[in-house]
C-alpha cells in the first residue's frame, strides 16, 4: 500500500532552509540532497512503520534518517491514516533538534 505524503508549513520551510545553506556553498550538493530526501520520502510512502519511533508515548509519530555524504538528514513525520503520512520538519543531523 502506498502512502501518499504532505507537508507542513514548517517542513517545507526547512526543506528550503537546508536547501539554501548547501545552494551557497554548492549548487551540484544542493540538488543532490533534495533528491536524495525524494527518494527517502518515496520509501517513507511504501515503508512508513519501518521508521524509528520518534517517542515512546506516540508509535505513530517517527522518524526517518536520510543519509547524504557523511551526515544526512532527519525527518519527523505522523501516520496520519492508512493513507497519508505527514511530513513535520526535516533537519539536519548535525543540528541540535527540531525547530
Amino acid at each position: 500500500m502506498s502512502y501518499r505524503a504532505r507537508y507542513t508549513g514548517s517542513a517545507k520551510a526547512d526543506l528550503v532552509r537546508l536547501y539554501g545553506f548547501l545552494l551557497k556553498q554548492d549548487i551540484a550538493a544542493a540538488r543532490n540532497a533534495l533528491e536524495t530526501i525524494k527518494k527517502g520520502i518515496e520509501f517513507l510512502q511504501e515503508f512508513p512503520f519501518t521508521c524509528r519511533k520518534a517517542t515512546p508515548e506516540d508509535p505513530l509519530l517517527r522518524e526517518m534518517i536520510v543519509s547524504f555524504g557523511t551526515g544526512g538528514y532527519v525527518l519527523l513525520f505522523e501516520i496520519w491514516d492508512k493513507k497519508t503520512v505527514t511530513i513535520l520538519a526535516v533537519r539536519h543531523q548535525r543540528e541540535e533538534d527540531y525547530s
